[in-house]
């Protein structure tokens, strides 16, 4: 076998070489196990075929060749091939929506679920009063497969369903596994599946194909930059707010900020809202609370339509321990899903763990990755927690200080094989489809190409820079701010794998922690956030909030995430509805007016991420050499002077001066750079995003002539800069 491009990449991999070729070894032996040969996506079916379905025609409805064994890729062929042997009868395109309003002779519902377990299984519902029915007791096939086929007129669209599932010694209501749609009773709490058969399907699929006036979607090697939201709370009221309403009035402002990919928490429903969506109880159930299907689909459309890629958080590193809501003892059985033993459950999470090893789970999970694609149209993932499913110790603990410590015999084989087998489907359904690892591991090959030896991710999130962040602004004074270390923890990454970096996300927004802008300002920013009323904290703040997201997203190798409201310095933390605070909305909620008041800073603030982003997306452009193939621009670091803390590096013809001190500004300070005319196409001194505006940026700089000191094409750069504030200039051809 010849040697993988990840291990000849990094000889510090070689001595762990058996491991990482044994990972490459057991996903294709893996693949091939469940597929026979076939696609990964050809395989990844589930949800066509389990959960509630109204089929179209006549005819005792089977699986081809009277088979029921579902892991060995019939399943497509179930549903695209017609009408098969035996009679079974399924629309003739697998892409084409089920058209739950024809008025086709004898349509029929089909309900199927995989309970090896069971031994009774009866549907119940508003339909039958709740209570055991003959009518609608499932039969069981092979495999551990129950099945039921109803009339058309036996289920309306919104009744609500549910399954009583009998073992030996015990049974239980039980929510079925692939259920599109569960709701919640305002009054007893209790959720409970929903027939949905609506019949609008405008929305699905690839819904708006052309992009609105003066928007275009961004190509696959563009830099990305993610706008991350929650539906829920991203009303000013204090309500739950809705897809429909997020589509209407809130992405319309990251459109115009220039974000070219969104990312939407909490989409899988989740039985508690408080949990942030990352306790997922039904993993192909649209999360009810925000509205219906079709009003999500409708809002992926008119993303598309801005232009920009949707991608989901999915959590696939564990689920909620419910059982009345989610899989947990789904069949009387503690190990259907989950790990048995000491495994099952979360040190830390108080949730359960999937057991990787289990065709079934590979098939329900990777079905899942496919159907959030094929159904709603998402362009992608950011998957949680993949530092707890790629070792057995969850990462707790672990100080990962070097190689060894990824190759110890603490992976867990078979989640690294599903990661991997994951985002080669992924990439089946869509080409240019985006994943994303939340991983504070630094795994090695992560976000590398499978056929090289790595995982298939895309990127690999940059946790270490909030981290960073977080430890500089509550340890490090002012005046002992290191410019080129701040530099080097932006850019300390594998050359070869692509990041996203990120000053803060929703994890230093909650309650316990604090916003970069409240750490900055304190009590402050509640009194004098306004023009006119500023004081040294307001400025200070408001200065190196600007630097800090500037140099974050300006040293990207990959792309730039933002959480929703963090762009524009939002003044409160997020504290969702509990017991402890009378289940009040008041802090899961974004304060948009404050951006839309020009007498108050926020909206200064949103004006220069919206320059910023602007400036970076269009001036980034991707470069391409032999080694590392088509790629951002290299930073490249042109001054580091500690005493003056004063950082410059340029990338591309885009040159980036930092000046961090907090005292001093410098006039006519040299800097070293390719020779030639630079204009100034941001300063986050201008008073428009509520600089001091100190600088004339409409003067043009030239460099002066080399004077035997520095390397050929270079001259001195002379440049006010003032204390606490960036610029970047653009050298003009």
């Amino acid at each position: 076998m010849k040697t993988l491009k990840l291990i000849q990449s990094d000889s510090y991999l070689r001595p762990y070489a058996a491991a990482i070729e044994g990972r490459y070894n057991y996903a294709l032996k893996r693949e091939q196990e469940l597929t026979g040969g076939k696609t990964l996506s050809e395989w990844a079916n589930g949800y066509l075929y389990f959960g509630l379905h109204k089929i179209e025609g006549s005819g005792v409805l089977i699986s081809p060749e009277g088979s029921n064994d579902y892991s060995q890729a019939n399943v497509q062929e179930f549903r695209s091939s017609g009408v098969q042997e035996g009679g079974s009868l399924l629309n003739s395109e697998a892409s084409e929506p089920r058209n739950c309003s024809s008025t086709a002779p004898k349509a029929q519902w089909v309900l199927r679920e995989w309970a090896p377990n069971a031994t009774v299984i009866y549907m119940i519902g508003d339909f039958n009063n709740w209570q055991k029915d003959e009518a609608y007791r499932l039969q069981p096939l092979e495999n551990g497969v129950w099945e039921i086929v109803l009339d058309e007129e036996k289920l309306q669209h919104e009744q609500l369903y549910k399954l009583l599932v009998e073992w030996q010694g015990g049974c239980g209501e039980r929510i079925p596994s692939y259920t599109n749609r569960v709701v919640q009773d305002e009054v007893t709490k209790l959720f409970a599946a929903q027939v949905w058969c609506s019949g609008v399907e405008e929305f699905r699929g690839s819904g708006v194909q052309k992009c609105k006036k003066g928007y275009k979607r961004r190509k696959a090697n563009d830099p990305l930059f993610i706008y991350e939201c929650h539906i829920g709370m991203s009303s000013e009221e204090e309500k739950v707010n809705s897809y429909e309403e997020f589509r209407r009035d809130v992405l319309p402002r990251i459109a115009k900020l220039g974000y070219n990919c969104l990312q939407i928490m909490a989409i899988q429903e989740h039985p508690y809202y408080g949990s942030f969506g990352y306790h997922v109880s039904n993993f192909f159930a649209v999360s009810s609370r925000q509205g219906t299907p079709e009003e999500l689909k409708h809002l992926i459309a008119d993303a598309h339509a801005y232009g920009m890629d949707v991608i989901m958080d999915i959590v696939h590193s564990h689920a909620v321990k419910n059982e009345l809501e989610g899989l947990g003892n789904f069949d009387g059985t503690p190990y259907q899903y989950f790990h048995d033993g000491a495994r099952r459950e979360h040190p830390a999470w108080d949730s359960l763990c999937f057991d990787y090893g289990k065709t079934e789970v590979l098939h329900f999970l990777l079905s899942n990755c496919k159907y959030w694609m094929d159904e709603y149209d998402f362009d992608g993932f950011r998957f949680d927690g993949v530092t707890s499913m790629m070792y057995k110790s969850h990462g707790l603990g672990e100080d990962f200080v070097d190689y060894s410590c990824y190759y110890n015999g603490n992976e867990d084989g078979d989640a690294i094989c599903y990661l991997t087998l994951a985002n080669k489907l992924i990439h089946e359904v869509k080409k240019n489809a985006i994943s994303i690892a939340e991983d504070m591991s630094g795994m090695p090959g992560l976000a590398y190409p499978i056929k090289d030896g790595g995982m298939g991710f895309d990127y690999r999130l940059a946790m270490g820079i909030p981290d960073f962040w977080i430890k500089y602004i509550k340890e490090v004074r002012d005046e002992d701010w290191k410019a080129g270390h701040i530099f080097y923890e932006m850019t300390n990454r594998r050359q070869d794998e692509k990041t996203i970096s990120y000053a803060e996300s929703h994890d230093q927004a909650l309650v316990g922690d604090k916003t970069i802008i409240f750490r900055l300002c304190d009590s402050d920013m509640y009194w004098h956030f306004e023009h006119g009323h500023a004081t040294y904290m307001v400025d200070r703040g408001l200065a190196l909030h600007k630097m800090i997201r500037l140099i974050t997203a300006s040293t990207i190798n990959g792309g730039y995430l933002n959480f929703m409201g963090n762009e524009f310095g939002h003044p409160e933390w997020i504290d969702f509805p509990r017991q402890g605070n009378g289940w009040s909305h008041k802090y899961a909620r974004r304060q948009w007016s404050l951006v839309d008041n020009e007498h108050y800073f926020f909206s200064n603030l949103n004006k220069f991420d919206e320059a910023m982003v602007h400036l970076l997306r269009e001036r980034l452009a991707p470069v391409k050499d032999k080694k590392y193939g088509v790629h951002l621009p290299w930073d490249e670091k042109l001054w580091d002077n500690e005493g003056d803390q004063v950082v410059a590096f340029k990338r591309g013809k885009l040159l980036f001066v930092f000046n961090w001190n907090g005292v001093k500004s410098f006039d006519g300070y040299g800097i070293a750079v390719p020779a030639g005319k630079y204009k100034v196409v941001l300063n986050t001194d201008a008073t428009e995003f509520a600089g001091f505006g100190l600088s004339d940026d409409s003067v043009e700089h030239f460099t002066m002539p080399d004077d035997g000191y520095l390397k050929e094409g270079n001259g001195w750069l002379q440049l006010y800069l003032p204390a606490r504030s960036a610029v970047v200039l653009e050298l003009e051809d």
